[in-house]
Order: C-alpha cells, then sequence, then structure tokens
C-alpha cells in the first residue's frame, strides 16, 4: 500500500511538474496537454492549480519584474494558464474555491485595447483571485455596478490612450457620488498612466505592469 501511495504522489509530481514547465516554456498546447492527463489521472483540480500552476506563473512575473523575460513571454505564459485553467477550473467544487477577494477588471470606456487587461486577468486568476473581467470600453456606471453585484472588493480599470485615461477618475468621482468610495480599492493601470495620476485622481493604487499588478491586489485583498 505504501509504494502504491508513493508512487501516486510521484505521478502527481511529473504531472504538475508537466503543467509547470509548460507555463515556463510559454506552451498552450503543452498546457492544454498537461491539464488533461491530470484529468485523466483523476488529480484533484484544486491541488493541480495550486501545485502546478500558481508557482508557475509566480515564476513568470519574477522573471518579467527582472527584465528577464518581456511583454511577449508574459503574452504568451498568460494565455497557456489560461488554456489549462479553463479545463481545472469547472472541476473544482465552489465550496474548496476559497478567493482572496474578488475583482471586477475592464478597460474603460471609449478604450478597446485588452491585451494588458487580459494579462493581468488570468494571472490575478491564477493567484488565487475571483476575477469577473467585464472586457473593454466599460462604462463608469458598468464597473461600478458589477463590483457591487458580484462584491468585489477591488475595481481595477485599465486605459490605454491618454484620451480615456480620464474615465478612471470619473469611476472614483462616481463612488464619491453615491457615497460608495470606501467600499472598494481602485486600482489603476496602462500605458499613459504613472503613479502621479494615480495620486491626483485619488486612486487605491497604480500597477505599473502585470507583475506589480498582482502584488498590489494581494496588499489591496489584505485592507493594506
Amino acid at each position: 500500500m505504501s509504494a502504491l501511495l508513493g508512487r501516486n504522489s510521484m505521478d502527481e509530481k511529473k504531472l504538475f511538474k508537466s503543467l509547470s514547465d509548460a507555463i515556463l516554456s510559454y506552451d498552450s498546447a503543452a498546457a492544454e496537454k498537461a491539464a488533461k492527463d491530470a484529468i485523466r489521472a483523476k488529480v484533484d483540480a484544486l491541488k493541480v492549480i495550486e501545485k502546478g500552476l500558481v508557482p508557475a506563473i509566480g515564476k513568470v512575473g519574477d522573471k518579467f519584474e527582472k527584465m528577464e523575460i518581456y511583454l511577449p513571454e508574459l503574452m504568451l505564459a498568460a494565455e497557456a494558464m489560461k488554456t489549462a485553467m479553463t479545463l481545472l477550473l469547472p472541476l473544482v467544487p465552489k465550496d474548496k474555491i476559497v478567493s482572496k477577494a474578488t475583482v471586477a477588471i475592464g478597460t474603460v470606456q471609449g478604450d478597446v485595447h485588452e491585451i494588458g487587461k487580459n494579462i493581468v486577468s488570468n494571472m490575478l486568476m491564477a493567484n488565487g483571485f475571483n476575477v469577473i473581467d467585464l472586457g473593454v470600453d466599460v462604462k463608469t456606471t458598468t464597473f461600478v455596478e458589477e463590483a457591487k453585484r458580484s462584491n468585489a472588493k477591488i475595481i481595477g480599470a485599465s486605459a490605454l490612450m491618454s484620451s480615456t485615461i480620464g474615465s478612471q477618475k470619473d469611476i472614483i468621482d462616481y463612488l464619491v457620488s453615491l457615497k460608495e468610495r470606501k467600499k472598494f480599492a481602485v486600482m489603476v493601470g496602462g500605458g499613459p498612466t504613472t503613479g502621479e495620476w494615480s495620486d491626483e485622481i485619488g486612486a487605491d493604487g497604480w500597477g505599473e505592469d502585470a507583475a506589480t499588478t498582482i502584488k498590489l491586489a494581494n496588499k489591496l485583498a489584505k485592507g493594506k
């Protein structure tokens, strides 16, 4: 019996490594195969995510932060992770999903850029957040209404054009007008945004890139 348990443990570790290697090599096809192998082997889906995906995407984020890899690699890693998560997440019992916090994230009104937002969404998901992806060209009222509906703790507003960053301020102003500003942490990001802009509009933080955004979300989830 002990030998069987040991072999099963080794088999699981191989599956975790296969999935991790797929993410670290930015290979969506390999990630899909590894996820399907784990499902066929009836390995607990939550364990696969926690032992295979989360450490791998964490390493990718660290490499990006250290400029050992660049945006194209980060995008490919996020896509590989999304491929695996799409297969695994539906198999995790809802009562086993313990979310750090719910994040309502989207690209602001008038802006249809989604690459950066998608990367952050995927990395948030892999790091234990419940993510409500609102898409692109999201109205100010929609950010707030969906955050309230989903009981989100964090609103993430992305803007990739200097002509649309004003909509990030609109979200905060709208919350203030509703007297609900304190109910939500608002983080902003996107090419034309800066820390100074975040401070100016009264946001709770600025994500310079995907890796720093995840760190910021972790702090906001803890109420910092």
